[in-house]
């Protein structure tokens, strides 16, 4: 049996040294791009609510996602009853307290993710299962990730593999119920900010997976499942394609506002 967490699991993965470069490589493009010396906080806005369009978009393993066109999320301001808006509304509301949510996510990852799910789920689930796991597994399941986040092995592992693997992990065990991709999305945008790869939150990574292939996106999550070394190679070079996808349309959203 595999006594490895999670991280350490991925970060043995045949691919792990290449998916760190390819991630660090692209978003350092980003990063070097002249709009951001004066604009950073107008990319990372933009990032942020495609993100949110997009992680609607992913769903989960066990719900449906929602596509909505982007120019429809920025220009409306209720969403109403239609087909899918509660899972958008919930991305929205995570987005808009992304800046918030990083310093408690850094002091306890388990509060952040409670606030993130009290965010998405408020209205949508019955009071007394919203922000908190669905059962004593689950509960243990958030515990043991956020030790892993804190053993100080995890502080030499490459943060886009931490973050892929806690992507995974919130999105094949799904500790709350509903909503857990949406969180397992918002929680890796953070780690891959707290451990320096972005850390202006520039790269849509959402918007990644999506270009990648929804289907695709959960198929690999169900690799990664499997606990094999191809399927663990396969998540994470699925998350490192997204994140070199999600920084190349950051680069575009760069361009676009040194256009005008």
């Amino acid at each position: 049996m595999d006594t490895r967490s999670p991280i350490q699991r991925l970060a043995a993965a045949p691919n792990a040294a290449e998916a760190a470069d390819t991630a660090r490589e692209a978003v350092d493009r980003v990063r070097r791009h002249k709009v951001l010396r004066s604009q950073s906080a107008r990319v990372t806005a933009e990032s942020q609510l495609r993100g949110a369009r997009a992680s609607a978009a992913l769903g989960s393993l066990s719900e449906a996602g929602t596509d909505w066109p982007l120019e429809e999320v920025r220009r409306r301001t209720d969403l109403g009853d239609e087909d899918g808006s509660g899972l958008l509304r919930g991305a929205l509301r995570i987005s808009g307290e992304l800046g918030t949510l990083a310093p408690v996510w850094k002091r306890s990852p388990i509060q952040a993710l409670s606030r993130m799910h009290l965010l998405a789920a408020a209205g949508h689930l019955d009071q007394d299962r919203v922000g908190r796991p669905s059962g004593p597994e689950a509960a243990v399941t958030l515990t043991t990730l956020a030790n892993e986040l804190r053993d100080p092995a995890a502080a030499e592992v490459p943060a886009v593999v931490v973050a892929a693997a806690v992507h995974a992990e919130l999105l094949v065990n799904e500790p709350f119920g509903w909503g857990d991709g949406l969180l397992a999305r918002a929680a890796s945008r953070l780690i891959l900010a707290d451990r320096g790869l972005d850390p202006q939150s520039l790269a849509v990574v959402e918007a990644g997976h999506v270009d990648v292939g929804v289907e695709k996106y959960l198929d690999a999550a169900r690799d990664y499942a499997t606990g094999t070394e191809e399927g663990l190679a396969t998540w994470l070079g699925l998350y490192a394609e997204a994140v070199e996808l999600g920084a190349r349309e950051s680069l575009a959203v760069c361009e676009a506002i040194m256009r005008g």
